[in-house]
């Protein structure tokens, strides 16, 4: 028995947002770690669910419906993930269709922004980057890598796209209890992302007057207090407790898929929590 079995990465990205690998490319790494099931969350996006599901086919492997919405409450960008939605909902569909559009307008807008300083860089380089991906600023970062506006990503985000860097445009404003009520009414389970990066638990009554049910406890930026913290507050507030690599595929050259994980029955609290 592989020391990975029964347990599950319930935090992946792939390209239909800003990960650089097919969901049935994750679907396959994953089993080769003995990976028990994933989550595809892609940002703002569901499409790659199904492609997903269809690649595990009758394996027995668990693809689980996910998706993370970008909010902003006040100062503070925080992530809500969204697990076991109903991909045929037509209020989550319009409301996707409206964050894709958004995102590629506010890419449009830096890259705009980037040409107005001089940078030799065009939008048709960052779409064909996106292809069928929700457009975001990994894109627009491979594409000043590429044209060699940049010597790496991260000096894309620290000169040029960063917050608070010349090129930033604000997100789509979304706000974390619209969030919360539209996976709900998407029938399926809200939890914040790694809480301990955002650091609003000032905020945690309110999402929970919003539908969350869940929390992501585990999480590659969580230090082990955070784990012990967020582990306490799940147990207290009767959430399940949730965890996942926040994989983008090999985009750092590292997959990082498995990297964090948590146990199979989370998906069973899951479920249990949807039919509550």
């Amino acid at each position: 028995m592989s020391e990975t079995e029964g347990r599950v990465d319930l935090h992946v990205h792939t390209i239909y947002s800003d990960g650089d690998m097919t969901p049935e490319d994750m679907v396959v790494e994953a089993q080769k770690m003995g990976l028990a099931g994933i989550a595809i969350t892609d940002h703002d996006e569901i499409g790659g669910v199904e492609v997903a599901m269809e690649a595990a086919g009758s394996s027995g492997f668990e693809v689980v419906s996910g998706v993370e919405l970008s909010t902003v409450e006040g100062k503070s960008d925080l992530h809500i993930l969204g697990y076991l939605v109903d991909m045929q909902n037509e209020n989550l569909l319009k409301y996707l269709q409206i964050f894709r559009d958004a995102r590629r307008n506010r890419g449009i807008q830096m890259v705009e922004r980037l040409r107005g300083m001089g940078v030799d860089i065009k939008v048709d380089s960052v779409l064909e980057i996106a292809g069928d991906g929700a457009v975001g600023r990994p894109h627009i970062a491979a594409a000043l890598l590429q044209n060699g506006c940049v010597a790496t990503l991260e000096e894309a985000f620290k000169n040029y796209i960063g917050f608070h860097s010349p090129a930033y445009v604000h997100k789509y404003q979304l706000k974390p209890s619209d969030a919360f009520r539209l996976i709900a009414d998407a029938g399926g389970i809200g939890a914040v992302a790694h809480p301990g990066t955002s650091r609003r638990d000032d905020l945690i009554a309110d999402f929970m007057a919003s539908g969350m049910r869940a929390i992501e406890v585990y999480h590659p930026k969580h230090r082990e207090h955070d784990i012990q913290r967020y582990s306490r507050l799940a147990d207290k507030l009767g959430l399940v407790a949730t965890g996942g690599s926040d994989s983008h595929g090999r985009r750092d050259g590292h997959l990082h898929l498995g990297s964090c994980t948590v146990p199979l029955s989370a998906i069973e609290q899951l479920k249990r929590a949807k039919n509550y």
